[in-house]
Parts: structure tokens; sequence; C-alpha cells
């Protein structure tokens, strides 16, 4: 149902007036008309004028089963019925206690124990701690090891701790000073090789510089972070074939730990409930969020292994208590909506029913391959990146002032799918439970936005 237009006009207003958004410059938006969503129901999601669109974005990346599912619903009134929150500190209840099992049983076989907090920067703040605690206490301790390994382009949040082992410069610039050092190693970025190198015949030539690194600096290094299979606010970046398992042998060999963040690709996202399923990968730690509570409260945990918790157990005075904790740890509301997430996946056979999707959704971006801006085409299950290029045949990137990805963006609007690009890669994630059709549409729209801006690029200016 339309609803007033003055209604859109006064909250566009009052936002103007009042509200600082994230990743956003401020200047820019109070002169923009803002898109103000009210509602949504399955893939999509309504605008207070009653406009409907795609939520090709998954609401960044977090609705996994669509909007307004009714067993979500149901188990956040039901949970209401009872309480909203009480601390976790020194207290328990049902919600979680259920949860850090069914977790448990879901995760790479032994992750046993699962730590909560509030979102994916904390749930790798709380990764980075943990790691850095564990080898000072464990037998025989190793207090040298402080240090981090990343991969550039990796985004780990926006906390410190988190900044400090993530690479986006142009987020990171301002705050330079107040991060910790850590080691970088080149990621996997096939279509821009550093090594000028290409997948099969490189034998994962990539993973090289970690194996020297890991060599020269291990006794000083705490753990390995990457995101597996896919980097993705590193424009979604698979990696090849046999890259985290190679990256899980070096950790082995070299005893340090294996971090895995998967904020961005747990709960489906890459076709397997975990990412780190597709080679068999069991880190010592896991970071798990977003898509947790099927998108509806801010939830997350970090999993870890047995060997990992007893290293924090002794007598009180030996001050080996992990102290860390935020005031919404393990929100009842949000581990109830996780369990819910959870029963949903099992009973309605989201993995399984995914396959044909993720095949169907293959075949139909092929189509984009020759589209004059499109320069690749990236895709691990339901992740998506189409990196936009100046120039095809030498690869030259457009400028990120020239805000082209913004400028398809904002043509999809137009055409009724929302998407957020990162820079010159226009990212498509839609929710898990789209249809072919949804798809088929989804594409349609990319298509129409490419084509609209590179005739904008192509007519002559005045």
């Amino acid at each position: 149902m339309k609803k007033p237009i003055w209604l859109t006009r006064q909250l566009t207003r009052w936002d103007h007036r009042y509200v600082w958004h994230p990743f956003t410059q401020m200047q820019e938006w109070e002169q923009e008309e803002p898109l103000i969503i009210e509602r949504g129901r399955g893939p999509f999601l309504y605008d207070t004028t009653g406009k409907r669109y795609l939520d090709g974005s998954s609401s960044i990346w977090v609705n996994i089963h669509g909007h307004r599912h009714p067993v979500l619903d149901r188990a956040l009134r039901e949970q209401l019925r009872k309480i909203a929150h009480s601390t976790f500190l020194g207290l328990t209840h049902p919600p979680a206690v259920k949860l850090a099992r069914a977790l448990v049983r879901l995760a790479p076989q032994g992750l046993t124990r699962v730590f909560y907090s509030d979102n994916g920067s904390t749930a790798m703040e709380v990764a980075l701690k943990m790691a850095v605690q564990y080898w000072r206490q464990c037998t025989p301790s190793q207090p040298r090891k402080q240090k981090f390994i990343h991969l550039g382009l990796a985004y780990h949040g926006d906390t410190v701790g988190a900044m400090s082992v993530s690479d986006i410069d142009l987020f990171q610039k301002p705050f330079h000073r107040l991060l910790f050092p850590s080691y970088r190693v080149d990621p996997p970025y096939c279509y821009r090789c550093p090594l000028g190198r290409t997948f099969p015949d490189c034998g994962l030539a990539c993973t090289e510089p970690l194996a020297r690194l890991l060599d020269r600096h291990h006794r000083d290094i705490a753990g390995v972070i990457l995101e597996p299979m896919v980097q993705a606010v590193a424009g979604i970046l698979p990696a090849p074939p046999g890259y985290v398992s190679r990256i899980r042998s070096l950790c082995s060999q070299y005893h340090v730990l294996l971090i895995a963040d998967e904020v961005a690709t747990g709960f489906g996202r890459t076709g397997r409930m975990f990412a780190c399923e597709h080679e068999g990968v069991t880190p010592d730690i896991m970071a798990i969020a977003k898509g947790l509570t099927g998108g509806y409260l801010p939830l997350a945990a970090t999993l870890t292994t047995d060997a990992i918790y007893q290293a924090f157990l002794g007598d009180y005075s030996e001050w080996k208590t992990f102290f860390h904790g935020h005031s919404y740890t393990a929100n009842p509301l949000g581990c109830a909506v996780a369990l819910a997430n959870l029963d949903v996946f099992r009973r309605e056979r989201t993995l399984v029913k995914l396959q044909p999707k993720i095949q169907f959704l293959r075949r139909r971006l092929a189509g984009l391959a020759n589209e004059p801006l499109v320069g690749d085409i990236r895709q691990c299950g339901m992740m998506v990146g189409i990196e936009l290029v100046h120039n095809r045949a030498d690869k030259t990137p457009f400028a990120l002032t020239e805000r082209i990805g913004h400028r398809v963006a904002l043509e999809a609007q137009k055409r009724g799918l929302l998407i957020r690009p990162i820079g010159n890669v226009l990212v498509l994630m839609p929710p898990l439970c789209v249809t072919v059709a949804h798809l088929k549409t989804m594409i349609a729209i990319l298509e129409q936005a490419l084509r609209a801006v590179s005739a904008q690029l192509s007519a002559p200016s005045r």
C-alpha cells in the first residue's frame, strides 16, 4: 500500500538532519533523496512509497532465508514472551546452550567450544586475543608468539585489532598509528596475479611467500588469518582449488594457529555450511557472524578447539581466565532466532536446493562476459563479484573517483534491484531463498544497468 509522500519527505529531512551513516560521504548523502526501506518479504524489500526491490546484497550479506520468514518470526516472538536479555557473565540460558551444541555439531570436526560476541569485528577481536593468550598459557609456553600473518586486500572488521590484520588502506589510513604491526602476504588474486602466473600451471606459487615467511618468523607468529575460499570485501576473490588446504598444512608444519574468518563465507554462501568444508579443513579458531541469525539480530561467535580451551583452565589465582566479554553477549533473542535459522536449513534442505541455483547462476553470469565494462566475473556458490574495467585488453581499472560501480548500482536500483558495489566490483549476494526466476531477473537487470552506464560513458560530452 502506498504511503503519503509527505511521510517520506519528513523522514528524509530527519535523516539528513540527525543521522550519520557508515561508509558514506555525508556531504553527498545530504544532497540525495535516500531510499527508505520500510518492510521486506522473502527476497524483496519495499520502500516507503511502496516500490519493490530484489535484495541483491542480502541486506549486506546477512539475510539467508528471506525477510519475515515465519519460522524465524515465531522463534523471536516465543523468546520475547520469556525474556529479552540477561547477562551471560556468571549466568547462562537455554537458547545459548542449545545453540552452542548445534554449532559444534555443524562446524568442521575438532571445533568444540563456542565463545559468543556481537558482530564480525568482535568475533575476530576475540580470535586475536584468544590466540595470543593461548600461546602464553599453553605447555610449553611460547609468549613470543604475538604477531599475525594476513593476506593483502584482507578485511576482518573495523575495530582496532581487526583493522591491524586487514589490508584495505582506504579504510585504515587515518588510524595507522593505532594499529599493531602484522605480516602481509599477497592474496590469491588470479585475475591480477602479482606473480604473473596462471592457474593451474602456477602450482599454487602464491603460497610460497607464506611458506618462506613462516620459515623465518614462525617462532613469533601466533596465527595466520584468512577468509577460506573467498576474500569478500577484497572484491569477491575466490581462492584457487587447493589453496586453503595448503595454508592449513603450512600452519600445522610451522606450529601456528589457523584462524578462519567465516563471517561472510559461513552459512551456505559458498554452497557449503562453512567454506572450510570445501577442502576438508579444520581451523584452530573460526569466527562466524552475519548469517548466524538469518539476518534478524546481531550475534557472533568464535569457535575453537579443545586444546585451546584447555590452556585457559586453572586455579583462579593463576589468572588464566579469558578476560573478554560484552554486555549483550549471547543475547537470548539472538540465540533463539539463530537456533531457528539452523532448523530452517535442515527442514527446508537449503543447501541441497541451493546447488542447482548455483549452477544456473553460473550459466547466466557467463552471458555478461562480453559486456564492454566487464573485466572479470568471479563466483563461489552464491557469492558473485563482477569487476568493471576501463580497458578489457590490459585490465586497466577505472579510477575510484569515477564511481563506476556506484553508477551501475543506481541504474540497477531504478530497475528494481538493490546491490552495493565495492569500488569497481559489483557484488551480487542474494538471500539463499531466491528462486531461479529471481536470479534470472537479477542478471537481466544487471545487464541493462551495465549497458546504460556503458552508453553514458560512450556518449560524446557537450
